[in-house]
């Protein structure tokens, strides 16, 4: 236990200068700095010892991060200036967690609470991917590290990054349909920006489509995942040398060149922004050992939730050939059938009593065919709550809605 006594004094002297700023500046008494040293004391022999956990690690970071909020809560009440005791507390958490993951490199959770924890600190975006690129190596088939990467870059607004981690970790994940899924969610919402853009929104009317996929892809610097081996050397970040760029005239950067109407014209006709890519993903999980009749159900749950996609009818309409033609009298594929006159349309326009109606024909010749009523009409049930608990509802469809639940419920007892 000698050695880890000496471990744990090297860690607490470390902090010293930090606690003697907080005596100088009264941010904690002394009796409070000789708590929180004891505190911090028993948590490294704790962690240092053989045998922790990776809980223990956690409760070192939470006690930790609650120090710092209680430090932060002082020095605004003292009015004083930030100073280089914050920087100090996220440096020792960051080593706190660095020092977790290297005893306990198999813990997932341990390294998404690590990520977690990166992703909320403003200038740690390099940080960041570099310990994703860690933890995907380390666990390559964890489909929520891949969605988490590929999620990261497309709200940087670089899609291609997003693309690429998506597609490779697909290839990994062949045994749950939750990443496949993801990635066509993720297509579906840059579908649904470009769109947006299109129209006016964040940018000046009349944009044209390559002008509004641009906006939509304008990538963060410093956000950018590699998995080759040049990811570990910084070179490449700061202070390396840069390929000259072509466009570049008497060493002063040319001004962009403009879509011209033949780019702009193959740019509108382009088979992605018509919903290709969503469809692709689908056909390709056809292939996969997970798919079948509930890992269809949740592709369609997915696209149905994107109104404001003008394909996506077209891509729900695949979605449904493709459940009846392999899964006809399924539960799920019938359940489908009879939600799609109602995808895309608010329930509190005009148009949802008519598609209501359409929907509830659909239900009777559903329930005649399924080879399992009660599945079915669990189902059914579940999808008629989510409207009944919206605000500002007809009176008459919920009077509707209400009826057919009980004869449902009825029908299954």
């Amino acid at each position: 236990m000698a050695g880890v006594s000496d471990k744990a004094r090297f860690h607490l002297e470390r902090a010293a200068p930090e606690l003697r700023e907080f005596e100088e500046k009264e941010i904690f008494t002394k009796d409070e700095i000789r708590s929180l040293v004891t505190k911090r004391s028993d948590y490294e022999h704790l962690i240092l010892s053989p045998g922790t956990k990776p809980t223990d690690f956690l409760s070192y970071v939470a006690w930790e991060r609650s120090l710092d909020r209680l430090r932060a809560k002082r020095s605004r009440r003292l009015n004083l200036q930030r100073s280089s005791t914050s920087r100090a507390s996220h440096a020792r958490t960051f080593g706190i967690f660095e020092r977790a993951v290297l005893k306990h490199p198999g813990c997932v959770p341990l390294w998404r609470a690590y990520l977690d924890f990166a992703a909320h600190e403003a200038a740690a975006a390099k940080r960041w991917r570099r310990i994703c690129t860690r933890a995907l190596r380390l666990h390559p088939t964890d489909a929520g590290l891949w969605a988490l990467a590929g999620r990261r870059a497309a709200q940087g607004g670089d899609m291609e990054r997003a693309r690429a981690h998506f597609l490779r970790g697909c290839r990994f994940c062949t045994g749950d349909a939750a990443l496949w899924v993801e990635y066509a969610r993720c297509e579906m919402e840059w579908l649904a920006r470009v769109e947006a853009k299109k129209a006016g929104k964040g940018v000046r009317k009349g944009v044209n489509v390559m002008e509004a996929v641009k906006a939509t892809e304008a990538v963060q610097e410093g956000d950018i995942m590699l998995f080759d081996d040049e990811d570990e050397d910084d070179s490449g970040d700061e202070g390396g040398l840069l390929l000259p760029d072509p466009d570049a005239q008497g060493g002063k950067m040319a001004k962009a060149e403009v879509f011209d109407e033949e780019a702009t014209k193959k740019m509108e006709q382009s088979p992605a922004l018509s919903g290709a890519i969503p469809i692709a993903i689908f056909g390709i999980a056809k292939k996969q050992p997970f798919f079948g009749p509930a890992a269809a159900e949740t592709f369609f749950d997915a696209f149905a939730g994107f109104g404001n996609v003008s394909s996506q009818g077209k891509i729900v309409q695949h979605v449904l050939d493709t459940m009846v033609e392999l899964f006809p009298n399924h539960p799920c594929t019938c359940s489908c059938q009879i939600r799609q006159p109602l995808v895309g349309v608010d329930v509190r326009t005009a148009a949802f009593p008519k598609a209501l109606r359409e929907s509830l024909a659909r239900l009777k010749s559903g329930m005649e065919k399924t080879q399992d009523k009660k599945e079915l009409a669990s189902k059914v049930v579940a999808w008629m709550d989510v409207i009944l608990a919206t605000e500002g509802l007809d009176a008459a469809v919920k009077t509707v809605l209400e009826h057919t639940k009980r004869s449902l419920e009825e029908s299954t007892c």
